[in-house]
């Protein structure tokens, strides 16, 4: 296994560009529960180098965000990976993440930070498993933009879910945490938002990318358990401590012990311990 599914596990992952400064503190104060400085798609060639140096001016010890650097084999990987060394990056985002090269797990080795592989290309989803068991992976990430992109796919729906289920297999295999899927377009449409979170949960994901504060609450909502949830959760561990872990009905339902460390999750993921 390359990293443990205990401890806790973020729901909302909020990138903001590299190349706005301005912007890093109140993507911090947002909600969510990790923020991606994107030194790659959000930052143009040009602005490549003052990005990194407005991020790397602005960490301090107490920042805690991740990084998502420059895909490997691009003239700006090498130094975006030095750049990572500083205090203040808990996590390197490895975006068209097809291998993971071993300066990149020596990074993470070294300074004990997470390593985020984003899946974007047919390549990097036929090596998903082998990626998802390298070395300080925590999660890998579905860039399903740039996918869709790649395999001339249209519609983010049932055209993807072949690709999203193989991810969630390769993480439940490896031992990591269930993987984060790519952002909703919109951020005005918190309908979508809402119904693209499900369907993200129901498939097994744990997370969502955010590409603007307005998604974090959204994401962080659907992906927590509610009320009825939880209820039901307590009603199945009462009836399971009633029945010494023996299978029980409860509201004419058979409960054996696969559904009891279901309850047991959900009451976890509730205190946000998991």
């Amino acid at each position: 296994m390359s990293a443990t599914v205990n401890g806790p596990v973020e729901r909302s992952y909020l990138y903001v560009p590299g190349n706005r400064p301005e912007r890093f503190d109140k993507a911090c104060a947002a909600g969510a529960d990790a923020v991606i400085v994107d030194l790659e798609d959000a930052v143009a060639p040009a602005e490549k180098d003052a990005a990194r140096t407005a991020l790397t001016s602005w960490l301090a010890a107490d920042k805690n965000v991740l990084v998502r650097v420059n895909a490997a084999g691009t003239e700006w990987f090498q130094r975006d990976l030095a750049a990572c060394e500083a205090a203040g990056i808990n996590g390197v985002i490895l975006p068209k993440a097809e291998r993971v090269s071993e300066a990149v797990v020596s990074l993470c080795r070294h300074r004990g930070i997470a390593l985020f592989p984003l899946i974007e290309t047919a390549a990097g989803i036929a090596q998903c498993e082998t990626i998802a068991a390298t070395p300080c992976v925590r999660r890998l990430m579905f860039g399903t933009i740039d996918f869709q992109f790649e395999l001339g796919i249209e519609g983010d729906g049932d055209e993807l879910l072949a690709f999203r289920s193989r991810l969630v297999l390769a993480s439940r295999l490896a031992g990591i945490q269930s993987p984060v899927d790519g952002p909703c377009l919109s951020w005005e449409d918190q309908a979508l938002l809402k119904s693209d979170s499900e369907r993200a949960r129901r498939l097994g994901f744990g997370a969502k990318l955010c590409i603007h504060p307005k998604q974090v609450a959204t994401v962080n909502a659907a992906f927590s358990p509610g009320a009825p949830e939880i209820a039901w959760a307590h009603k199945v561990l009462e009836a399971a401590k009633r029945s010494g872990g023996a299978a029980v009905a409860v509201d004419g339902r058979m409960i054996d012990r696969p559904v009891m460390l279901k309850a047991e999750q959900i009451i976890r993921a509730a205190a946000r311990k998991i």
